[in-house]
């Protein structure tokens, strides 16, 4: 039996080396020494007896048995060798009692090579053993720039507290990620059993996924994991069975694919402009009534951010009295925000729109299982196919404001309360710095964040002495409060001068009328396998600034010049040369920024006075949002 597994594993080799040659590959096993670093750019870190996972065991330490072997590590010399008679002894042993002695490797950016004991790592390849003993060396490279540098180095940072070798990922910051969300802190060690837990349920995940067709894919398996156990939680995974989840995975696809696509945003920046057929226009095909369905996390009453949306779902009513009903769930959390969404579809909701950005995985998991369900979530640079997102470009409207702070502070001071440093709020302060250092070159921006752990604003105001300062985007309606838009302190009381306006109506209405008119199929189609995000402002009328009777007419005057040349896409408040505190952001007068670099901004211009503040900055309330959409900054 042994020489016929000798013939058979021969042919697999045979079959290997031609295939690599005739793509122009080296047929035969990689030699870690023709790919090592220079002498004094690595070092060597013993690991002791590792279970080293067969399929990252790809080559030899040295260059003397690698033309043995294939590249998928199958022999290559003929039948009636010494060596296909020693290989098929160690068959035998293997069938009849199994091969125990461990080999000898080195582990080059978790990868294997082995030193002593190719034939049988071979006889365990050809077997498909999951995992072989070694004893084994690392080497470690220096610190680099390069991507892959970089994730090896996040690797051997999680190795330390879990010594798991046989998941990668593509993109940097997935360990810490992973770490996250099987529940573990930051630097928090595993327990053996937790350890064991995770093996079984990645190596289940991975071998469905594989046989679902994963390999096809540029990701990796880990990368696709990472991702599955994002939508459905670790804890839910943990008790599935095999069928379920093999269905889940199958029924969640099309996020795997749009993991590997280099842009997976298809970033609409105005409402779909598509033409319809003439006779479809005369003779429009009647549609069932729409019922939609808002999910708030707060309520109207105390929240700016869920008044404006509850002002755009009655605006929706009046709009459309015959086409559409809506309903409004109040109060919503990450807890909840799962049965709040199924309540809504029993309802017989058929279009869904979760207004904050930490109900995007509940939104997630209940598209994936309602596909006849339209879902919408209000988040920026969201990338998930099975839902839409959508944002305002509210940083059109806060170039105006900071002109306006600009043009009426009393001194150079302003002051800017932020609340979360999210994708999109780091645009909103620069836009509002520019603005205002536009009318004043010589204007300081205080930047404060009203989700800071132990920050009063009162005494930064007095202390910065500012005259002019950015507060929350419009009145909290049981508070009765007059501290929102653009205000100027006069004596203990703010004199409001400007507001910037969501008109989350003209959203909605638009993003409705698409389904009534067929225009949302039509976006489907254009954007292939990318995730779709609308993301409007000026120009499609959801965002606008509103001025006070307290405002010079000149300076109304300013604004509404300034709103016009952005609305018809002749100003773009990112143009020309850009500063941040640390230096030159764009040297080229002639370039603007692009949508992507205006979303993820991780850099304060100039002018302002203040930071971007870390999770651990945060009050708890802030951690749902930021932990969905937080501003990451960028190396380098």
């Amino acid at each position: 039996m042994s020489r016929a597994d000798y013939t058979k594993a021969y042919k697999m080799g045979k079959k290997d080396y031609q295939a690599r040659m005739l793509r122009g590959e080296r047929p035969t096993l990689a030699v870690l020494d023709d790919i090592m670093p220079p002498l004094g750019c690595y070092y060597e870190v013993p690991l002791g007896l590792v279970q080293i996972p067969t399929d990252q065991i790809v080559g030899t330490k040295t260059d003397g048995r690698s033309n043995s072997f294939a590249g998928n590590f199958m022999p290559i010399l003929q039948e009636n060798s010494e060596f296909a008679a020693k290989w098929s002894s160690l068959s035998t042993s293997h069938v009849e009692e199994g091969i125990q002695d461990p080999i000898k490797a080195y582990e080059y950016m978790n990868k294997f090579y082995v030193l002593e004991g190719n034939k049988r790592v071979s006889v365990m390849k050809f077997f498909e053993a999951v995992s072989i003993p070694g004893d084994v060396i690392r080497i470690v490279p220096k610190r680099t720039e390069e991507k892959e540098n970089k994730i090896y180095y996040e690797f051997m940072d999680f190795y330390q507290y879990a010594p798991i070798n046989y998941i990668w990922f593509s993109q940097e910051g997935s360990f810490a990620k992973l770490q996250e969300a099987v529940g573990k802190k930051p630097g928090e060690t595993w327990t053996d059993e937790e350890l064991l837990n995770f093996s079984a349920i990645y190596t289940t995940f991975s071998l469905v996924y594989k046989s679902r067709g994963g390999s096809k894919y540029r990701i990796t398996p880990g990368d696709a994991f990472l991702s599955f156990i994002t939508i459905y939680g670790y804890k839910t995974i943990e008790k599935m069975t095999t069928n379920e989840l093999k269905e889940q995975l199958t029924k969640s696809w099309k996020e795997y694919a749009l993991l590997q696509e280099e842009q997976d945003i298809d970033l609409k920046m105005e409402p779909s402009q598509e033409k319809k057929p003439l006779l479809s226009r005369l003779l429009p095909v009647s549609s069932p009534k729409i019922k939609a369905a808002f999910i708030y996390e707060k309520t109207p009453g105390t929240s700016a951010w869920t008044y404006a949306h509850e002002l755009g779902r009655l605006y929706l009513e009046q709009t459309f009295p015959e086409e559409l009903s809506t309903v409004r769930y109040e109060n919503g959390t990450q807890e909840n925000a799962d049965e709040l969404i199924a309540d809504a579809i029993s309802q017989g909701c058929g279009l869904i729109f979760t207004t904050t950005p930490s109900f995007v995985q509940a939104s997630l998991k209940a598209a994936i299982a309602n596909p006849e369900v339209r879902i919408l979530n209000c988040s920026l640079n969201t990338s998930h196919r099975y839902i839409r997102t959508y944002y305002s470009r509210m940083h059109e409207a806060k170039f105006l404001m900071g002109a306006i702070a600009g043009a009426m502070a009393e001194n150079n001071n302003l002051m800017y309360i932020a609340d979360y440093p999210i994708y999109g709020s780091i645009a909103n302060i620069n836009a509002f710095a520019l603005g205002a250092k536009m009318i004043n070159p010589r204007a300081r921006v205080y930047l404060e964040w009203s989700t800071r752990k132990d920050v009063d604003i009162d005494e930064r105001i007095r202390v910065t002495e500012a005259s002019c300062i950015s507060g929350r985007d419009m009145v909290i309606p049981e508070e009765g409060s007059r501290f929102f838009g653009i205000y100027h302190m006069d004596g203990e009381h703010p004199r409001n001068l400007a507001m910037p306006l969501y008109h989350w109506g003209k959203f909605y209405e638009q993003l409705i009328r698409t389904i009534m008119d067929g225009t949302w199929k039509h976006d489907e189609k254009t954007s292939s396998e990318k995730a779709i995000n609308y993301w409007w402002g000026i120009s499609a009328g959801v965002i606008d600034v509103i001025c006070s009777q307290h405002l010079p007419i000149g300076t109304k005057r300013l604004v509404e010049l300034l709103k016009a040349t952005i609305s018809e896409d002749q100003f773009n408040p990112f143009s020309g040369v850009l500063y941040s505190q640390t230096g030159v952001v764009v040297d080229d007068p002639e370039r603007s920024l692009m949508p992507e670099e205006i979303m993820e901004m991780d850099w304060l211009a100039e002018n302002v006075v203040g930071t971007i503040p870390k999770k651990e900055e945060l009050k708890d309330q802030a951690a749902p949002v930021v932990k969905q959409q937080g501003v990451v900054k960028k190396e380098g």
